[in-house]
């Protein structure tokens, strides 16, 4: 049998997702693989790869035959040069990791005003109650003095 190592498309439109897979030749593009021996997203910034190196050489050494984009992405890996015996160089730059968003507003805060005077997550329950609170107390001052405006006309009279 022979046998690709090939991409396999997964994800949405205008957002895909790569499979590494060995897959025999004749089959379909997204057809039942072999095994799966890496990944590739191509819209991250960096692209993430990742690829088990030593399946990769596996089937490289049995005869595997990688198609021309999974030869360049074997390149920045630099399994293509392990097996290959090329010298020239690779490289991925790592994925840099998410910040976390909570540090990230609390350090905003506190170089706006030197300390953050709440925190970054309130219950809707707290902030109901202490809407309610102010809005009962302005009630209860208006009140006695829209009786006393309503009697002063009717003692004139």
């Amino acid at each position: 049998m022979a046998t690709k190592i090939r991409l396999k498309r997964l994800g949405k439109i205008r957002s895909p997702h790569y499979r590494i897979i060995v897959i025999d030749e004749r089959a379909k593009r997204d057809g039942k693989a072999i095994e799966e021996v890496g990944i590739y997203h191509p819209k991250n910034d960096p692209s993430v790869i990742r690829v088990d190196s030593e399946r990769v050489q596996y089937w490289l050494g049995v005869g595997a035959q990688p198609t021309e984009a999974v030869v360049a992405i074997l390149k920045r890996t630099g399994d293509w040069q392990k097996f290959s015996g090329d010298t020239s160089p690779s490289g991925v730059t790592e994925q840099a990791e998410k910040p976390n968003k909570l540090d990230l507003f609390n350090a905003a805060l506190a170089e706006e005003d030197d300390a953050p005077k709440a925190s970054a997550i309130t219950t809707k329950k707290a902030e109901a109650a202490a809407d309610e609170a102010p809005a009962a107390d302005e009630a209860a001052d208006e009140a006695p003095a829209a009786d006393e405006a309503a009697e002063a006309p009717a003692d004139e009279a």
